[in-house]
């Protein structure tokens, strides 16, 4: 890609010869505008921008600013030379032949039949629309001549003005929202930091406050479905002896409006006994997983007491965003070097509609030499696009699928590297016998070190069989893609399975590698080795799997809410003003929502980078804490790792001290 690729491609406008405008140390170095001869011929601006109109196009130093005929200036070149000078410079480069017939000129397009009024936008030549009343014109008029003997209205140009103004319109408001950037970074980023207080402060408490929001939420949602079941009763006997009340649902059969079911006893007593249901499976849930909830919370407070002693831990996420963004890059620049590495097609552009050499392909060099010019007269050899039909060029969708492939690889060998890295520094406060002094003095440093240098190629294959499934599910979502207009339901059904199924096995590949990367990191053993105890592992601990699971993504949830959710509602009282205080410290904005939804997502993503951290930890606690449980028994010689508080959840207690 890199030997034959040329950005430049997507950074500069081509013209009809193939040339680029505005590039340095060439004849259109001065000229970085693209102007279209006839833009009429142009269907919309994504013909302009992305395709290529089917009209003569030459890079020029400014747009046209002014309404002319090529008929008008001809006729008067003589006594107004000026007019003739500023037209000419939008003909072809060189031609300067006034007394050539307007007819000759126009079938050998060395002129545009019309200049109109144009502004630069994308560095293209657009007509300069604007609205007077209601009424589309350019540059305060409603009509133009075309330079072919007729007078033209400006709604002829309508299809292209509607898609052009909306692209303006849009670029007002990126100007508007750039201007609330540029005046209100500063209290964007105090937001962002305010946000990773808060994240610290809610990990931290944590080991205080982990129980506590976990009841407070069971005891509420029981209180509200026993409101909702008391509820339920009084509308049941609320509607006792009330005409028309005794029906079923099966008497009065379906109903737009739902309100009608809510007059029945029926439905009231149907609500009442799913509600008492629930009830009592939350309940029972309670008393027969109280002990394992119990050692869930005890390993988010042990979690929390964790990360307070190896506080690096919390900022390892700002290592794995680089090493993506630097995955990002390369794939971004290898793509565009790929997109633009093909060579100049150049084709046959006719006037007459019915030459049979039209948009064929040709050679600029040796075109006045064929037959075309004399079978179709005006016609010209003018650039297309960029293809090719070597072995290389057909092969590019491949390549491309190849680059996207070692992308997804890189991706996720990042995530697993900062895996590996959390969970061997986690492991290590965990195994240590006497907390935090036998603690390794730079726990995630040395975690770091040992991922690099003995779990490179374990980590690279879970990545490997990761990418593999993922683009898998790329090369699925472009067939249904392409295919969405087709009729055959079979191949719609069959789409839709292996999406689904590709889908379910993504999500438990990142589960299993999750957890293979943390028995990497304690045992140092290769990944299939790793992953198959992990597995094992867990299915022996499922139901406490399962419940340290829900109720760690009940509490990261909730602190994620609370972190966005808090510092949202700050930064809208900041930005409306509406804080006395900081009312004049309050940048003038055109859309105060901008840095808004601005801190809110950022503050999320914060959390989220933090959280991450911590439901790492949790998990890798929660490995080391079935390790512990099979591998001791308390004794002198197998004493456990674990500690204290869920000593006493499990009721076990040492047979004696551990060793030192």
């Amino acid at each position: 890609a890199w030997v034959h690729g040329d950005p430049r491609k997507v950074i500069y406008p081509t013209d009809s010869y193939g040339q680029f405008c505005g590039q340095k140390d060439t004849v259109n170095e001065n000229k970085t505008i693209l102007f279209y001869f006839n833009i009429l011929k142009c269907a919309s601006p994504v013909v302009l921008i992305n395709l290529q109109c089917p009209t003569t196009q030459l890079c020029v130093s400014k747009c046209p600013d002014r309404f002319a005929t090529y008929i008008d200036v001809q006729a008067s070149y003589r006594y107004k030379p000026d007019q003739w000078n500023y037209f000419r410079q939008f003909c072809k480069p060189g031609f300067n032949n006034p007394r050539k017939s307007v007819a000759q000129v126009l079938r050998d397009e060395d002129c545009p039949s019309m200049i109109i009024p144009s502004r630069p936008f994308l560095k293209r030549c657009f007509p300069d629309f604007s609205t007077k009343n209601g009424v589309l014109t350019v540059a305060n008029q409603t009509t133009f001549r075309d330079g072919r003997g007729k007078t033209r209205n400006v709604t002829d140009l309508r299809e292209a003005a509607n898609g052009i103004n909306s692209v303006l319109d849009a670029r007002s408001v990126g100007v508007k929202i750039f201007e609330d950037y540029a005046i209100s970074w500063y209290w964007i980023l105090i937001g962002l930091f305010i946000a990773m207080i808060v994240s610290l402060l809610f990990l931290v408490l944590l080991r205080f406050t982990a129980g506590v929001l976990f009841w407070i939420f069971i005891f509420g949602v029981i209180g509200i479905i026993g409101y909702g079941i008391w509820h339920c009763y009084w509308e049941y006997d609320h509607l006792k002896g009330i005409p028309g009340s005794d029906l079923t649902v099966y008497d009065i059969g379906f109903q737009t409006d739902f309100r009608v079911y809510l007059q029945l006893r029926q439905t009231w007593l149907a609500f009442m006994i799913l509600l008492c249901i629930v009830e009592v499976v939350i309940i029972l849930m309670l008393i027969f997983l109280r002990n394992r909830i119990r050692i869930a919370i005890a390993l988010l407070k042990e979690g929390s007491r964790a990360i307070g002693y190896i506080m690096s831990t919390l900022f390892y996420p700002i290592v794995t965003f680089v090493l993506i963004a630097i995955c990002i890059s390369y794939w971004a620049v290898t793509a565009v070097f790929l997109a633009t590495s093909g060579e100049p097609v150049y084709k046959v552009m006719a006037n007459q509609t019915l030459c049979k050499y039209a948009n064929l392909t040709c050679d600029p060099e040796t075109f006045n030499k064929t037959n075309v010019t004399r079978l179709c007269p005006g016609a010209q050899c003018t650039f297309a696009f960029y293809g090719g039909e070597s072995l290389y060029h057909k092969y590019i969708f491949i390549f491309q699928l190849a680059n996207a492939f070692v992308f997804l690889w890189l991706v996720n060998f990042a995530i697993a590297l900062g895996q590996c890295t959390l969970a061997g520094a986690f492991a290590s406060y965990y195994w240590a016998s006497r907390k935090p002094a036998d603690i390794p003095l730079w726990p995630l440093f040395s975690s770091f070190g040992r991922a690099i240098r003995y779990h490179t190629g374990s980590l690279a294959f879970g990545a490997l069989i990761l990418a593999i499934v993922q683009l898998i599910r790329v090369i699925l979502e472009y067939l249904d893609h392409k295919l969405k207009g087709t009729q055959n339901s079979f191949t719609r059904f069959l789409l839709c399975c292996l999406k689904c199924c590709f889908w379910c096995l993504e999500k438990f590949l990142k589960f299993i590698n999750r957890n293979a990367y943390i028995m990497i990191a304690i045992y140092g053993k290769n990944f299939c080795t790793s992953a198959k105890e992990a597995f094992f592992l867990l299915m022996r601990n499922v139901v406490r799997v399962a419940v340290l699971d829900k109720v760690t993504d009940f509490l990261l949830f909730l602190g994620k809410i609370l972190v966005a959710g808090g510092v949202g509602v700050l930064a809208f009282f900041f930005f409306t003003q509406r804080i006395p205080i900081f009312a004049q410290e309050a940048p003038a904005l055109n859309y105060y929502w901008v840095p808004l939804l601005t801190v809110i997502i950022g503050s999320y993503l914060v959390a989220h980078g933090f959280f991450s951290v911590y439901a790492m930890c949790v998990d890798t606690l929660f490995l080391c804490f079935c390790e512990d449980l099979e591998r001791n028994d308390g004794s002198t010689a197998k004493p456990y790792f674990m500690s204290a508080s869920l000593h006493r959840i499990l009721g076990k207690k040492e047979l004696s001290p551990k060793k030192a």
